[in-house]
């Protein structure tokens, strides 16, 4: 096990690369994005992070919740 510790490291930076590029892409978009379409997008966001962090949920077991949840706004946006 202890053979995938480099690994999981490197893959822990590649997250947190990846994270914050969505933050700057997100940054870019705020300006342009119109208001109805920031409260939807704030709400699915809150939705997530709140779940996130409480850490006695496995993961897939959040990301259930968080579609479930969600999946009436999101589908709403893809309409539009």
């Amino acid at each position: 096990m202890n053979d995938d510790k480099p690994i999981a490291l490197a893959l822990d930076a590649d997250i947190r690369m990846t994270q914050e590029r969505f933050s700057a892409a997100m940054d870019a978009r705020l300006a342009e994005m119109p208001f109805d379409t920031k409260e939807r997008y704030f709400v699915v966001l809150s939705l997530l992070v709140g779940k996130l962090e409480d850490r006695s949920k496995a993961l897939h077991e959040i990301l259930q919740e968080v579609v479930a949840e969600s999946a009436s706004m999101v589908m709403s946006e893809l309409q539009r």
